[in-house]
């Protein structure tokens, strides 16, 4: 019985170095990435799906229900940051703007602590739905809730994570479930075809 985290597939915004929209859905590669995690998974004990309500996350959840014969719920908490005003900006428009430090806050957007408290009520939510299952939980969502519960809230310390590591799209970190949270597999890619590997750094 493991908690799975698994980012969305690819979408073309990420190809593109775009910060997204929520209705940003996957690319072409991303649904058949999708595909392979709903075929590898299929072997696993997956009793319930949670997923983010944004356009690429849901996409990745309901090929991955469909595999194993499952639906899924939809959690708000689980959306990616908020980056407001800039959202459809490329990165490379941003200037000397790095949307990625601690201190900057996007225009309408969500700043890190109202973020991360965000991430804090999603993992609440995770928590209690995988207190008495019987099985896997699975939790599609978005590469910087990832991070945000990489870096505050489980148990890496059997991994080396560089400061700068981005989990690829439709990677796999599988949680004990239970206190302290400690991370068993990290990021894993394993599933995916190697033609269908992505490149993104976003």
């Amino acid at each position: 019985m493991a908690i799975l985290l698994i980012r969305h597939g690819e979408t073309d915004c990420n190809i593109n170095r775009i910060v997204q929209f929520p209705e940003t859905p996957l690319g072409d590669n991303g649904h058949l990435q999708a595909d392979q995690l709903g075929r590898a998974l299929k072997s696993r004990p997956i009793v319930q799906i949670i997923s983010s309500d944004y356009q690429r996350a849901k996409t990745t959840a309901e090929r991955l229900a469909a595999h194993v014969g499952l639906d899924f719920t939809q959690s708000a908490n689980l959306r990616e940051r908020n980056f407001g005003d800039i959202r459809g900006t490329p990165y490379d428009d941003l200037g000397e703007i790095d949307i990625f430090t601690p201190g900057y806050v996007p225009p309408n957007g969500e700043s890190w602590e109202v973020f991360n408290a965000r991430v804090d009520r999603a993992w609440d939510e995770v928590t209690r739905c995988v207190d008495g299952l019987s099985g896997d939980l699975a939790v599609v969502t978005h590469g910087l809730v990832l991070r945000s519960l990489i870096d505050r809230v489980l148990d890496v310390s059997e991994y080396v994570i560089e400061p700068d590591v981005v989990v690829a799209n439709t990677s796999v970190t599988i949680v004990e479930h239970e206190p302290p949270w400690r991370v068993v597999d990290f990021a894993g890619v394993g599933h995916l075809e190697q033609g269908s590997r992505d490149g993104a750094a976003v």
